[in-house]
């Protein structure tokens, strides 16, 4: 039962006195006590009623609120027989931990609210297990095949008043309520914190469910495995690619059966995951065809002619791609004992949904292969509609032209950076590269190299996530990750080591000053500016590292030495 029924029955005279908020809290049980620190009575989830004998002073409140706080009561009421009114520091300390507070009338037993709650939530409690097996039976009877998750989400929501997500192990919302539009949607910074915390505990061997705070929101992470699929050896050859149910309840004191419903939802779901990958195998089959002409070196004509044939499966609704760009993605785990590329095209085939992609399911344009440890993404683009020339338009489309199509590298990992870190877990990482947008079969050789060379300059960074583009290929950052530690630690220290220890000696700042002079092109106008110095100061401050160092700010070689030196420190 919630604590506004027991509001709303005049019997028990109850009144509010604060929280009218959390009037949806769940009571499970009631306790009386007038103990300084009643905590080892508690379990969460009861009514505590209480006469104030343990209140001496003003400060006991606030400690005695915060205990029953700390233990996850659903309220408190306070007799008013003792004191004739409940003290204002008793409220106060109540509206600080948002905790709900009652006054009872003094012609109102503590037993007779006792007996209440007790009735009511035994009642409530032998309804609910009774309907939790017929549910189940009916869920049993109700699975994907008659309409995916959202018909097992379904009954759930209003037979068991229970919301629920089925979510991506990168936090991408599949099923539930608010995708139906029945309820509102999950924030994305909820959901990555949910696919983290799952992703970790599924890594440490902890059996589901797991309790997650979130949010505000208190949720149950239930795992769905692959219903039909033989079980792993290892956990990390699944953990990147399973699925989640997200509960938004506390299941740690749910009796056996609701908990047996849970497991045969997760079974239903587990079968339509078991599906969608089925759905995939004639993509992923149609793009390892086309990777292994694309590697083979096969004449264009031919890579053309196979696109052609597999445009239907690969681009429903599109005829065909006028451009296309690769992403290589790998996944390594220490050892090398676990084959990453499974695991890469899985994450692929998640990480490049397209959330505003319409169709039967979203994934249906993504075609991914995988060799060894790599996988290969094929990715098509639209055409970038052409604008007429106007007053304000120049001929060149230089001004004002529209972005140029394709995937971004750093934007691919943004959202799903958080939640793929806790899943590899301190013995993976994922390395992806995106290749330029090309505009036909001839192209696509090239493309996956670049694409290749990209992810190899991601690999060179730190980090368990990381992804580089093909503009990095054409400037200093593809040299940088490649030069020896032992030549990157002698050059830095050469030229910046005189500089950060005069700045330690004397506070100079010389470091920040050299880094904003080479940032502003050597004007010495925008860098006085940019660090609010006279120039003259500045002026003096350049001229000390020059001093220091034996170099001339003025030559271009000498700023491109420093420059260097500071991006590889």
């Amino acid at each position: 039962m919630r604590l506004r029924a027991l509001l709303e029955t005049e019997a028990l005279g109850l009144r509010l006195l604060g929280g009218e908020d959390e009037l949806d809290r769940s009571v499970r049980g009631v306790m009386t006590t007038d103990l300084r620190d009643p905590s080892r009575y508690l379990s969460g989830g009861e009514l505590v009623l209480t006469g104030l004998a343990w209140r001496r002073d003003p400060e006991d409140s606030e400690r005695f609120v915060r205990i029953l706080t700390a233990a996850g009561v659903a309220g408190l009421a306070a007799g008013e027989a003792e004191m004739r009114s409940i003290p204002d520091d008793l409220v106060q300390a109540c509206a600080r931990h948002r905790l709900p507070l009652f006054s009872v009338v003094e012609d109102v037993s503590f037993a007779s609210i006792t007996e209440h709650v007790v009735r009511q939530v035994s009642g409530e409690r032998a309804g609910d297990l009774a309907a939790v097996v017929d549910r189940h039976r009916r869920l049993m009877t109700s699975g994907p095949a008659g309409g995916g998750p959202e018909v097992v989400l379904d009954l759930l929501g209003s037979d068991l008043d229970l919301r629920a997500w089925v979510l991506s192990p990168t936090g991408r919302p599949i099923a539930g309520s608010s995708l139906a539009g029945t309820g509102p949607e999950l924030p994305a910074a909820v959901c990555a914190t949910l696919a983290g915390e799952h992703l970790a505990a599924a890594r440490t061997g902890r059996r589901g469910p797991h309790r997650v705070t979130a949010g505000g929101g208190t949720y149950s992470l239930f795992p769905i495995g692959g219903g039909g699929r033989i079980a792993s050896r290892d956990v990390r050859e699944t953990v990147l690619s399973d699925w989640l149910l997200a509960v938004e309840a506390d299941a740690g004191d749910w009796p056996a059966e609701r908990l047996d419903l849970l497991d045969g939802v997760t079974q239903l779901i587990a079968v339509e995951r078991d599906r969608r990958d089925a759905a995939r195998t004639v993509r992923r089959r149609l793009a390892q065809e086309v990777l292994e002409l694309v590697q083979s070196g096969a004449a264009p004509a031919e890579i053309a002619a196979r696109l052609r044939v597999a445009a239907p499966v690969l681009l429903p609704g599109l005829g065909s791609a006028p451009h296309w760009q690769v992403v290589v993605a790998r996944v390594e785990w220490d050892g090398g004992d676990i084959p990453g590329g499974p695991v890469a095209q899985t994450l692929l085939e998640e990480i490049l949904v397209d959330p505003e992609a319409t169709g039967p399911e979203p994934s249906d344009r993504i075609a991914v292969a995988h060799t060894g440890d790599e996988a290969v993404a094929l990715v098509p683009l639209p055409a970038v509609p052409s604008r007429p020339e106007g007053p304000d338009e120049p001929a060149d489309g230089t001004e004002g032209a529209p972005a140029a199509p394709g995937l971004h590298a750093d934007a691919l990992l943004a959202t799903v950076r958080e939640p793929l870190t806790r899943g590899l877990d301190g013995d993976g990482r994922l390395t992806l590269g995106v290749s330029a947008a090309v505009h036909s079969a001839e192209g696509l050789r090239g493309a996956l190299e670049e694409a290749r060379h990209a992810r190899r300059v991601a690999a060179a960074r730190p980090g368990r996530v990381c992804a580089a583009g093909h503009q990095e290929l054409a400037s200093h950052v593809l040299l940088l990750p490649f030069v020896p530690d032992d030549v990157r630690r002698a050059f830095t220290a050469r030229l910046l080591d005189p500089l950060r220890e005069y700045d330690r000696r004397h506070r100079a700042e010389l470091i920040p000053t050299l880094e904003a002079f080479l940032d502003c092109d050597g004007s010495w106008t925008r860098c006085a500016t940019r660090l609010h110095l006279h120039v003259n100061t500045l002026r003096y401050r350049v001229g000390r590292i020059e001093q220091l160092t034996g170099r001339d700010l003025s030559r271009l070689e000498d700023k491109l030495d420093f420059f260097l030196a500071l991006r590889m420190s």
